[in-house]
């Protein structure tokens, strides 16, 4: 049974008077592969950086294996990093940039040349060991970081956003790749990334931030399917996030119409957010609709097809494999456990109405085109 190996309680970070990390308490179990999720700004490099040693919390205490390390530095913390920027040395072979953690802590030759070629063979970097550093590919430059930094057998692995400067199709291979290392390796990685999907491909357990606070930890599929508040509902996948009213358990009124539902344990006639994850609607002919719309927008996405379908003025996205034109009236249906209830919070009202997707998207493709540093 695996128990807390790290543990933040109560981190206060401020700079210049703001605050950064807000009174966050986390446990951190051994051999867990757990990511630290959320917008640019939210505080989840700053809390990396706290565990790591390179911060100083303003207040509050990091344990690690039940001691308290708070003034203890980063080279003797049983903890390593991998940074976006790789750092490294180009003078070197990969051989000896591998290998340079252990001479600096003076290991015999013969025992560094066999932890460098396992390190390298775990990697899939084996007889690369005399090859330069400007030779090799984004994505073997990171394996050699990874190397370099599971070389020296730290009990955790810090990564912070190490994927960030790969293009798409090497990220989603290099994230199969970190499970299997994490796997095989046995020890605990500590992940940060704004990238959901990055998220949820890799991690035993998610912690979802924003503003210095965690909105939500759990395992990827109750994030997903059991959302908290509207932060995460949207920021995990998308989501449809409409008002309406518990009337009682297992019933729920929206757009004016009772809807059964499987959630429960709220007052009776509570005002709530309502989840409808966009591949849980059926359209179907309006005489068979729960409710009835209009198509808006048509996206084709290889798979399937996003359409936006206003309904009274809120526009919800639908993801179908069926053709529905714009300008169509289409019908929904929704099963009962389509519906996600949640409790209102700070965040409600705040999202889930497509009416500006187009202007999303062209943000998405603004966002890929950059290089996204966390200036946290």
């Amino acid at each position: 049974m695996s128990q807390d190996l790290i543990r933040l309680s109560d981190i206060v970070m401020q700079f210049d008077g703001e605050v950064i990390i807000d009174h966050l308490n986390l446990y951190i179990k051994d051999h867990e592969f757990l990511t630290l999720l959320g917008p640019s700004g939210c505080g989840k490099t700053t809390t990396l950086r706290i565990i790591g040693g390179f911060q100083q919390p303003t207040s509050g205490d990091i344990f690690f294996a039940g001691q308290r390390i708070n003034d203890l530095p980063p080279y003797k913390r049983e903890i390593n990093t991998v940074f976006q920027k790789y750092a490294l040395f180009t003078h070197m072979n990969i051989f000896e940039n591998v290998a340079f953690g252990l001479r600096v802590k003076k290991v015999s030759e013969s025992e560094i040349t066999q932890r460098v070629e396992e390190a390298l063979a775990l990697v899939n970097l084996a007889g690369y060991g005399k090859r330069h550093v400007d030779s090799l590919s984004g994505g073997q430059q990171q394996r050699v970081a990874i190397a370099r930094a599971i070389v020296n057998r730290p009990r955790v692995l810090l990564l912070d956003e190490p994927l960030g400067a790969l293009d798409l199709k090497l990220r989603k291979d290099m994230q199969v790749e970190l499970k299997r290392i994490q796997q095989q390796v046995g020890i605990t990685f500590i992940y940060v990334t704004h990238d959901q999907e990055e998220a949820l491909t890799m991690s035993d357990t998610v912690v979802v931030m924003n503003e210095g606070r965690i909105q939500q930890i759990g395992t990827p599929e109750d994030i997903y399917n059991e959302p908290k508040n509207a932060f995460v509902a949207d920021f995990i996948g998308e989501s449809n996030i409409i008002d309406g009213v518990m009337l009682e358990d297992k019933v729920v009124k929206m757009y004016g119409r009772k809807f059964p539902c499987l959630d429960g344990g709220f007052a009776p006639n509570e005002p709530v957010d309502i989840v409808i994850r966009p591949e849980d609607i059926d359209i179907v002919d309006v005489s068979e609709g729960q409710i009835t719309g209009t198509v808006t927008e048509v996206t084709f996405k290889g798979m399937h097809y996003d359409i936006i379908v206003d309904f009274q003025g809120f526009k919800w996205l639908i993801q179908t494999t069926d053709y529905s034109p714009v300008g169509a009236r289409i019908g929904v249906k929704i099963d009962p456990d389509g519906f996600h209830i949640m409790k209102k919070s700070q965040y409600s009202g705040m999202f889930g109405d497509y009416s500006s997707y187009s202007s999303e998207y062209d943000e998405l493709n603004e966002d890929a085109g950059e290089e996204s540093e966390d200036e946290e």
